[in-house]
């Protein structure tokens, strides 16, 4: 049977989240406690998957993952038990033919918390509508092959007690992505930019290559499969 589970974690004190050799990441752990519950042996064959990486010092909230298992009863009711403290799931459901949560997710929803407040949360809020769309995201993120065109479906700041909150929802997301937006709207939150500034590097690609805040403060807030 195959299984999808969502499940949470707090990055401090991982590697990141995909499986290296040698280090301690969010799959590797994944993997051993179901390997420790028989549930399979090779993760490739029983077609483990998660839906998105994350990088180190990143937490979640709301990750998806996906396995086949010969003992489902098993998974469901030991994995809490045998993950780390830094690990939890908090949902579990059959996975449909031809389900993978990386590419049956539609949406993904990131947030990245502020503290202190950077300042003007009205102006960042503001300048993060310019996100909105279909845009060349190439001077928010990391050197890649990849297509750095990517859709941004919603975005918005807003404070919460201490925080100041980028809530942002993609289809997508590319490395460092969120956390380079994360930059962008502290430099408008401090009058340092505009929207404006952000406007142009859209429009003019690759022009400026800006700097990932701190991972501490980013979440996968959600995944919508």
């Amino acid at each position: 049977m195959k299984l999808a589970f969502r499940f949470s974690y707090f990055g401090d004190r991982f590697f990141g989240s995909q499986v290296q050799p040698g280090l301690r990441t969010v799959e590797g752990e994944f993997i051993q406690a179901c390997r420790r519950l028989r549930l399979f042996d090779d993760w490739r064959e029983a077609s483990f998957a998660t839906a998105g990486r994350t990088d180190r010092g990143v937490h979640a909230r709301n990750q998806v993952c996906s396995f086949t298992t010969d003992l489902p009863d098993r998974a469901i009711t030991a994995l809490n038990p045998v993950l780390p403290a830094d690990i939890w799931c908090t949902a579990w459901t059959e996975a449909p033919e031809g389900f993978h949560p990386r590419y049956s997710a539609v949406s993904r929803t990131y947030r990245y918390y502020f503290t202190p407040i950077p300042g003007d949360t009205a102006a960042m809020h503001a300048a993060a509508q310019s996100f909105l769309g279909r845009h060349d995201f190439s001077s928010f993120s990391r050197t890649s092959e990849r297509n750095p065109e990517r859709t941004i479906l919603a975005a918005r700041v807003v404070e919460e007690g201490p925080f100041a909150v980028f809530e942002v929802t993609g289809e997508s997301f590319l490395w460092n992505m969120v956390r380079c937006m994360a930059t962008a709207l502290e430099w408008v939150g401090r009058g340092e930019a505009d929207a404006g500034k952000i406007t142009r590097l859209l429009d003019e690609p690759g022009e400026q290559r800006l700097p990932a805040a701190p991972p501490e403060g980013l979440i996968l807030w959600d995944i919508d499969c």
